[in-house]
């Protein structure tokens, strides 16, 4: 027999650990990412059952790239926009603060020349965004002020990253080729930034048009997948980061019909290789590195992390923030970054700093993000009781309404418009590109997405909507999906579209709220109107139609009780005048027998 592959057995240790340890952590209320990043340092550091581990943390910082393109997703330009203040103002202040902050201490320790000091500062300033995000999402406070203003910091230290390389250069060349270098680099990095732009406005949603008209869900996945990665490795080119890349391309489809869509194939991915990001963040932390200058860390990254902390405290305190607010921000975004390795390696390559010293700097680094979920641990738990975090209003476009609409044919469309005469606001998905393309057209925002898909839904803010209206225009899809929120949302209020009567007695048995059938109050009011140019009086004939009404609701629980046959005769029946010519060639089937009491 032949032997395992060693990747095959490097990923099934990985999933292995990734399997155990997170929920274990998360039990213990010390969050999923010490989980990973324990799972990783067993395997890696301490048992050694993985020969490169830098490796593994190339091919996992994809789960930055994703994590980013998804923020982008939910971000609108407008809202961009608006966060330009902490992004531009709050952010340069950290950067730049924290950055002569950490290169003074470095040059008093004696690491390096003053040009390497200033490079581990400013490398040191960056903070981790997988960290600080993932920290957030676990919290659930991704949308709290304080969130939102942190990760505007996040956003300008991922643009921050081409000036420190460009000073990288300055200082390891001399001033003599500064000023051409920063020129070709910021240009380059201006003209990718607006061809990702232009690219993203008319060339994306068109294309996944077409992709979305042939039906097939794995072309819209791969079509997902090239978006992101294409557009990371364009911005990784021109010397941006592969996140600020997927980043720019969310944002461009923050505003499409198929952005729930995208955000749903893209989630798993995510998720599984940022929790490979943590374990391999685990997997290179240098022991012996750790331990050969163990007095010099100890003393080193506590204290970077607290100057780096309490310059974060007091600007955003200056900015406008509460305490609360600003002593999160600080204990969420003390620790370096992993573009810190990235600017660390390229200072060895220009000379400025010694390999030794990058390698203690990269292990000062790891160790900072390990300590990270535990200092933010200790500040949630030390706050005062019952702190409820200043949430911001989301600005996404449909997602979150109070309704989230599941189909959008005619008889949707009739419903949603009850709905916005009332001043309600409705998300709709619907997996039909030709009718998103016409409602377009109308004026309604509809997203792309299949419903009966669970990661659609949470997109679509199903856990946010007070009212699920399902309004397919097939039974077989409605009650694949009823089923799927009934499992997985127990607690969701669903209104249905009924088929016929007997779709309609199958529905209340799974406890929908509301459910009526399409035809019902359509053939009532068509039959009134018949009896009205009949002669009977308007009141006369709405007094048959409410008995009638009645009647039917009566026979539906006679029916859900003892079988449909049962309750025949609420039916108002008689003869056909004249009869038939010829007998029928066939005995009709017992549904078909009683379809005339079915609609």
């Amino acid at each position: 027999m032949a032997a395992p592959d060693p990747l095959f057995n490097e990923t099934l240790l990985l999933l292995g650990g990734a399997v155990l340890a997170a929920p274990i952590f998360r039990k213990l209320g010390l969050g999923t990412v010490l989980g990973y990043l324990a799972a990783g340092v067993v395997i890696g550091p301490i048992l050694r059952l993985i020969s490169d581990p830098e490796e593994v943390l190339h091919v996992s910082e994809l789960g930055v790239v994703f994590l980013l393109f998804i923020i982008g997703l939910e971000l609108k330009p407008s809202r961009l926009w608006q966060m330009r203040g902490d992004i531009f103002v709050l952010g340069t202040a950290q950067v730049v603060f924290s950055g002569l902050l950490l290169s003074g201490l470095a040059y008093l320790a004696n690491i390096a020349s003053w040009q390497g000091s200033v490079i581990a500062g400013f490398g040191l300033a960056l903070s981790s965004t997988a960290f600080a995000l993932q920290i957030l999402a676990d919290n659930g406070e991704t949308n709290a002020l304080y969130g939102r203003r942190a990760f505007s910091i996040l956003l300008f230290q991922d643009l921050a990253i081409v000036p420190l390389l460009a000073l990288v250069t300055i200082l390891g060349s001399g001033p003599e080729a500064s000023t051409s270098t920063i020129l070709v680099d910021v240009g380059r990095a201006v003209v990718a930034i607006v061809a990702m732009i232009v690219a993203g406005r008319y060339l994306l949603t068109p294309m996944f048009q077409i992709i979305a008209r042939t039906g097939a869900r794995e072309v819209m996945l791969a079509a997902a997948l090239l978006v992101v990665l294409g557009s990371a490795v364009a911005m990784q080119l021109v010397g941006l980061s592969m996140a600020m890349g997927a980043f720019l391309a969310g944002i461009m489809l923050a505003e499409s019909s198929y952005r729930h869509e995208l955000e749903a194939d893209i989630e798993p991915f995510r998720g599984l290789l940022l929790a490979m990001f943590f374990m391999a963040v685990g997997l290179s932390l240098d022991l012996e590195a750790i331990l050969s200058n163990l007095l010099l860390i100890l003393a080193g990254v506590p204290l970077f992390m607290l100057a780096k902390g309490l310059v974060i405290f007091v600007l955003c305190r200056l900015w406008g923030s509460n305490k609360e607010d600003s002593l999160s921000i600080a204990a969420l975004l003390p620790q370096g970054g992993e573009f810190g390795f990235v600017l660390f390696t390229t200072a060895v390559s220009a000379g400025l700093l010694s390999a030794q010293t990058s390698s203690l700097l990269i292990a000062s680094v790891t160790l900072s993000m390990a300590l990270t979920p535990l200092g933010a641990a200790l500040v949630r738990r030390y706050l005062p009781d019952g702190r409820k975090p200043e949430e911001i209003e989301e600005d996404f476009e449909g997602a979150g309404a109070d309704v989230l609409m599941v189909g959008f044919s005619r008889f949707g469309q009739i419903a949603a418009q009850i709905l916005l005469a009332g001043g309600r606001d409705v998300t709709v998905i619907d997996d039909s590109p030709d009718r998103i393309r016409q409602a377009s057209s109308f004026g309604f925002r509809i997203y792309f997405g299949d419903g009966a898909r669970k990661e659609v839904l949470l997109a679509a803010g199903i856990e946010r909507a007070k009212i699920v209206a399902v309004c397919t225009h097939r039974r077989d899809i409605t009650d694949r999906i009823v089923d799927m929120i009934r499992t997985e949302f127990p607690e969701v209020k669903l209104f249905v579209r009924s088929y016929d009567r007997i779709h309609t007695i199958s529905l209340r048995a799974r406890e929908v709220a509301y459910e009526i059938r399409e035809t019902l109050e359509s053939g009532l009011v068509f039959g009134q109107k018949t009896l009205e140019a009949l002669g009977k009086t308007e009141a006369e004939a709405s007094e048959i139609v409410d008995d009638i009404r009645q009647r039917d609701e009566q026979r539906l629980q006679i029916q859900a009780a003892e079988g449909l046959s049962a309750g025949l005769h609420m039916l108002h029946t008689r003869p056909v005048r004249p009869e038939p010519l010829t007998k029928p060639k066939r005995t009709p089937a017992p549904q078909e027998a009683e379809s005339a009491g079915q609609a």
